[in-house]
Order: structure tokens, then sequence, then C-alpha cells
């Protein structure tokens, strides 16, 4: 702990005297506005602490509440004799990181259980619905091996959407999470780096949260591991862990939050601030969106905190804003360059695709399950969310009571006002721009009024949910921990009672392993490397159907090669038409070619083409410059696929599992 942190959080005993810069309380997180004690107030000597022993929040005026021995009566009997002082507090050392292990075992068995049915065919199983995402992400990992092995540019690549390229910063290219991943990718592929990802991304966010909660928030064990539970493996999580593990890896957002809270009481702001501002640039290499969220909820939570008690501006101000000018222009520096290239580099884009720039919650999911939860169901959520990678609410009607009963129940605490506050208020921003009941549109929502302000014009605004997610469990370690220090006469019944109302909440949004389907596999003509006597440096592989949204198998077929070969379109974010600077949309330049082979490939339908259809053909592989196109035997409506081809460049050759076109004398452009 440093000593920035040392002095913003009190001592772990209620008994322990405090300093004239802190009080005891359990009613508000240490380091949040702690005011200062009366100045006569005389000072005793500090009580010996376990430096591993959980910290106690602070308040200005509100008295300590009673709470349990931090260690089983075992361990704090005394016997005569100076050296069992220092025996029984090594025991407590090893007892607490016992506890850590189990804690952070279990949220590792969840996570295997949640990603069970991918881990037994990472290659050959994925989600069952929206399959672009997970090909999109792998297609990542081996662009993170490509920059480190090869020294790679790593903002922008031309490996796909040959020969307009990708703008990887405004793709969320994960060069944090890949990076250190590629060791895995090179051994097992990535594939297995995905779902080791998704694994580590559920378990280790969960985990993240608990060593928080338990060093900075609660005293309680169980209510730290309640509150990390839930932040790891509430439905929103769980939603995303099929497609999306740079938005399930959250494991640096609660201690990016305890470094804000740390800076309002910091001795050592320059140097708190520089701490958080490394938090901050690894974390942008991570997710974007994710980071926006996280300083817009610290920003209204603040905001919530001093408009109940305006009076702990005065001590906070000059801490909080040199640390926060120091993490700005410490994480501005790091990050100018790469968000140069996202924002004004090749093939920058300004706002979302329309396609998910109104993506909203209705108002009914915030009282149905998850689809990947115990009582969830796919089939009754539908229309209660964008789709179902986009479940940000669902969290069910027992857990929505309970929380507004714990709101209740807690409510003269500050904390808990100014944690509902920020949930309520991103709870009503992830409605989007129309608000609906059950898929009925009532009025215009808030957010219809943000969504042109820079840089939330990149924002999906369901996923504001995610922040509602994190302020539940932080609701939940609170009321596990004010349960648990009751002490009325049958303390045994009021534990029952609250683990009953545990259950009771949190069972119907139990995980439950991911829904996966089979899909096609890597053909061996790729994995074969029989593609390399065809395909030169500058030249690209062509999948039959090409590469979009909706087919983004020739995406997998690079990354299993590590990107060796490039290929045009694929499945990201670019400007409209390849326009820098212009508004986002999926996918590169429209492909003529390319959107009629995809309506045979879905179809099964032959067009009738005609000389100035099998002109502009030629004109696009020349513009692609195509070496060879490859339609896999086992594709869907294959046969008519075939023949459509045929029909444009000729014959092809079946060689191992996919047929064949060469082209390269029609695309060569010296011909």
């Amino acid at each position: 702990m440093t000593p920035a942190e040392s002095r913003a959080l009190p001592a772990p005993h209620p008994e322990a005297a405090t300093g004239p810069d802190e009080m005891v309380s359990y009613r508000t997180p240490g380091g949040l506005f702690a005011a200062t004690a009366p100045a006569e107030a005389p000072a005793e000597p500090e009580a010996p602490t376990d430096p591993d022993a959980p910290s106690e929040p602070v308040t200005p005026s509100e008295p300590a509440a009673p709470s349990e021995p931090a260690a089983p009566a075992e361990d704090v009997a005394v016997a005569d004799g100076a050296e069992v002082v220092p025996t029984r507090a090594r025991w407590r050392r090893w007892t607490r990181r016992r506890q850590h292990l189990a804690v952070g075992g279990l949220f590792l068995l969840a996570a295997l259980w949640v990603t069970s049915r991918i881990w037994l065919d990472p290659s050959g199983r994925v989600a069952s619905l929206y399959t672009g995402d997970p090909a999109q992400v792998q297609f990542f990992l081996a662009h993170s091996v490509r920059v480190v092995l090869h020294g790679e540019y790593p903002f922008y690549t031309e490996q796909f959407n040959y020969p307009d390229g990708v703008n990887l910063m405004a793709n969320t290219a994960v060069l944090a999470l890949g990076i250190p991943m590629v060791p895995v990718t090179l051994l097992f592929g990535p594939a297995v780096s995905f779902v080791v990802l998704v694994t580590l991304g559920l378990a280790g966010t969960a985990m993240a949260w608990y060593l928080m909660l338990s060093r900075h928030l609660v005293r309680t064990p169980l209510a730290a591991a309640v509150g990390g539970w839930f932040c790891g493996f509430s439905p929103a999580m769980l939603s995303h862990a099929s497609w999306h593990p740079n938005i399930i890896s959250q494991f640096l957002l609660p201690f990016i939050v305890w470094r804000v809270l740390v800076l309002t009481r910091s001795r050592r702001p320059v140097r708190d601030g520089a701490l958080l501002a490394l938090l901050v640039t690894a974390q942008a290499f991570i997710n974007e969106e994710i980071l926006l969220f996280t300083a817009l909820a610290c920003g209204v939570f603040l905001l919530a905190v001093l408009a109940q008690e305006p009076a702990r501006w005065s001590a906070a101000w000059r801490p909080l804003g040199i640390g926060v000018v120091t993490c700005t222009l410490l994480a501005g520096a790091l990050l100018a360059y790469p968000l140069y290239v996202q924002f004004a580099g090749p093939m920058a884009y300004h706002g979302l695709s329309d396609a998910v720039k109104d993506y909203g919650n209705d108002i009914a999911a915030f009282f149905a399950p998850g689809s990947p939860t115990l009582g969830g169901n796919q089939r009754a959520n539908i229309n209660l969310a964008p789709n179902y990678s986009e479940e940000n609410a669902f969290f069910g009607w027992s857990l929505s009571m309970l929380a507004i009963g714990i709101v209740v129940w807690l409510r003269r605490e500050l904390i808990v006002r100014a944690l509902a506050v920020t949930g309520l208020f991103f709870a009503v921003l992830s409605l989007g721009e129309r608000v609906s009941w059950w898929d009925r549109e009532l009025v215009s929502g808030p957010w219809q009024l943000l969504v042109h302000l820079p840089l939330l014009d990149a924002v999906v605004p369901t996923r504001f949910g995610l922040i509602t997610s994190v302020v539940i469990g932080l609701l939940l370690a609170l009321a596990v921990e004010r349960a648990w220090a009751l002490r009325p006469a049958d303390r045994r019944t009021v534990r029952t009672l609250t683990a009953a109302g545990l259950a009771f909440a949190l069972l119907p949004i139990a995980p439950m392993p991911l829904r996966m389907v089979s899909r096609p596999p890597v053909p061996d003509f790729i994995t074969a490397d029989r593609w390399r006597a065809y395909v030169g440096p500058d030249q690209t592989l062509v999948p039959i159907p090409v590469p979009s949204m909706g087919n983004t198998h020739g995406m997998r077929w690079a990354a299993t090669t590590n990107l060796d070969f490039k290929i045009p379109g694929g499945y990201f974010l670019a400007p409209r038409n390849g326009n820098t600077g212009d508004a986002g949309r999926f996918g590169g330049r429209p492909s003529g070619v390319g959107q009629m082979l995809e309506e045979v490939a879905t179809t099964g339908r032959m067009p009738k083409l005609d000389d100035r259809q099998r002109r502009r053909f030629a004109d696009e592989l020349r513009h692609w410059r195509a070496a060879i196109l490859v339609l896999p035997l086992r594709q869907q409506n294959a046969e008519p696929l075939r023949r459509t081809v045929e029909d444009l460049v000729g014959p092809g050759r079946q060689e191992l599992d996919v047929w064949v076109w060469d082209v390269r004398a029609l695309t060569d452009r010296s011909v």
C-alpha cells in the first residue's frame, strides 16, 4: 500500500485511533473526500495492524458500526509469552492468502464452466449467433503476432480490406491483450487464444473487484466475494462473453476507480496521477469505450457525493485537480500518436454506423433474466435488447427488487445514495434514443440529446447498462457487509436470511455454459500451405464468398496463418465508401461482385451474367490484386457458387478440399 493510500485509509480496527486527517467508519470508501477531524481531538497511539488486513472506509460524521473480529476465535486467543503475537500475525496473513486463493479458484472454475462448450473444440465451435465477432478478434490476435515477430505497424494493416486497409486503433484491435497472448497464439492458434481471453476476462474481472472491495470497501470476505462475483459474472458480462473479450476484460477498472478516489485525499497527487495515467493507457489498448464509461461513472459518482455534502470539495479539489491534470498530460503524451491515427489517420471515421447508433435497452429488459443464465429464455427476450450479444441489463425481477430494497434500507449512507444515483443515471441513458416498454415506444430518451456530442457519438448506448451492473455488484457487497455486522439476539437467523435472499436474487441469473454451434473447419488447402505456391507478398487470396460482416470464414483462414496472406473485404468499421473522415459503416467500399456472391451463397440462386458484369468483376479482381479465388467444397451452396465463378472467370480445378481459380494472368498489371 502506498503512503498516499495509507493516509486515505483508516486503521483496520474501529478502536484504532485516528489522526487529524481521518476518522473511522464503515459508511464511505476510504479516500472519498474524507473530511478532516476536529483539530482539538487528541490522537491516541495507533493500534498494531496487520498489513494484509482489509482497510476500513471513512466518513466525517457517522459512528463506527460493529463488526466481527477479522480472524477466527482460535487466531486471537492470547497466550503468555511475547512470541505468540508474531506467530498469530503470520497465521492470519496465511489465512487471508488462502482466502484469496480459494475465491480466485472459485471464479476460475465458474469461468471454465461458462466457457466449457468452447473448450471442447476451440477451432470448431463458435457462438450460435453473430459469428463475425469471434473471427474478427482472432484476426486481431494474429495481427499481434506480426507486431511482435515482424515489427509490423500496430495501428493500421493492409492484411484485410486490401488495398484500402483498416484503421486498427478505430477497431479495438486489443493490442494490450493480444501481445501478451502471442506465445499462446503461436503454439495453439488464435482460436485457443480467444477462449483463453474469455475465460481469464470473466475470472480476472471478478477477482479484481473482489480484491479491491476486500481491501478498501468491506471487511467481510463473503461481501467482497459476492460483489466481485456479480461484477464478473453478471448477465451483461455473460452476454458479451461469446463475442467480445475486449469488453469483458475489465480487470483494470477496479484499480482505475480506486486510484481516482485516492486522488481526492492524496498528498502526492503528481505521483498518484502518474500511476492513474499508466492504468488509463493500458486500458485504452484493451477497450476505449469501457475506459470512457469508467471516466463518466467516476464523474457522476463524485458529483453525486458533492451534491450531498458540498463541504467535501474544499479538501478534495486541489489534490484531485493536480492528479487529474498530471494523468491527462502523461496519458495524453503516451496516447497522442495512437489517438491521432485513430481520429485523423488513414481510414479514420467519425461516429458509429447507423446500424448500432440507436441500440438501446427496453425497460422490461431490467426485469428479465439474461439468455445465458439459469432462468433465461432467448425467445422471451426477443426485442428486449438489440441482439443477444448486447443484453446489458437483464437482472431479473428478484435482483431488481433486491437492489431497490438495499437502497431503501441503507439510504442514510452517503455512498449508497451516490451509487444509486450513478446506477439510475446510466440505466436511463442505456434506454437509447427511444424509451420503450415491451418493444412499444413510449417517449424520446435523453440519449437523443447527447448522441451527437464528440466521443459520445461513438458509444453504443445500451452498454451503459454495464455501469449499472457494477453499481448493483457494489450494493450487494455493502448489503452483505451490513447484514453480517448486525448483532441481534439471533445472529445466525439474520445470516441465514441474508444467504437466502442472495440465493433468491442470484440463482435465476446464475451463469450457464455459453451456447455453441459447429463451424466449418479451415480448409486443408490453407493449413497445408498449398496457397503459398500461388500468392505473392503484394497479392491477395480471395475467399468465396468475399469476406464481409456476414461471411468471416476467410478472416479465420488468414488468422490461422498469422496473416501471411492478404484478403479483400472483411468485418470491421471504416468510413463510408473508404473516404477518411466520413461516418462509420461496417465493411469497406461496396463491392458489386461481393454482394452478388453473398446472395448466391445465401439463396443458392444463380444470377444471369452479361459481359458488363464480367468486366466489372475483372476490374475488382485487378483492384484487389487477386492471385487466386478459393471456394471450399463444404461451403453452403458450393455448387451454385462454383458455377457462378466459372461463368465469370472460367473453369477452376479442385485441389485438396477447395476449388481454386488462378487469376494471376487476368490481374497482372504488367500484362
